[in-house]
C-alpha cells in the first residue's frame, strides 16, 4: 500500500470485528489505489481519516456496518447509488457497508478520484462558487 500508512490506522481495523476489519482493509485499500498519493491519519480522538490537499473519507465501524463518510460527497455523482445517508448533508455522504456485503469498488475508487480531483481543485467551496 505505499509509504503513506499510518500505524494508528492499523490498531484502529485490529481492534475491530473480523467482518469489521475486511471491510475498513478493503476501503484503505481502495482509496489508496484512488491515488498513491493518499495519506492516513487519525483525527478526532480515533478516527482514520484519508487525506491528500483536504479530506477523503473517513471510516467508523458500528456494530451492525461501517461507514465510510465521503467528503465533500455532496458534489460526487452517485451513478450506482451506493451513498446510504447524508443526503441533506451539504458537504458530506455516508456509505454503509453491512457485513458480508460486497464493496462496489469501482464505484468508490470513482468517487475517491473525483474527492481527490476535487480537493486539487480548491475544494467543494471553491468549486461550488465557481
Amino acid at each position: 500500500m505505499g509509504h503513506h500508512i499510518d500505524p494508528r490506522v492499523d490498531d484502529y481495523i485490529d481492534g475491530l470485528l473480523d467482518w469489521q476489519q475486511v471491510i475498513c482493509r478493503e476501503v484503505r485499500e481502495l482509496v489508496h489505489a484512488a491515488d498513491p498519493c493518499v495519506q492516513e491519519t487519525i483525527k478526532r480522538t480515533v478516527r482514520p481519516y484519508f487525506v491528500l490537499d483536504g479530506n477523503i473519507c473517513a471510516l467508523l465501524a458500528t456494530k451492525k456496518h461501517v461507514d465510510v463518510f465521503l467528503y465533500d460527497g455532496a458534489i460526487v455523482p452517485d451513478p450506482d447509488g451506493i451513498i446510504t445517508a447524508g443526503h441533506d448533508n451539504k458537504t458530506a455522504r455516508t456509505v454503509a457497508i453491512q457485513p458480508g456485503e460486497q464493496v462496489n469498488r469501482d464505484a468508490l475508487v470513482a468517487m475517491f478520484r473525483q474527492i481527490i480531483a476535487n480537493n486539487r481543485a480548491g475544494g467543494w467551496r471553491k468549486l461550488k462558487n465557481a
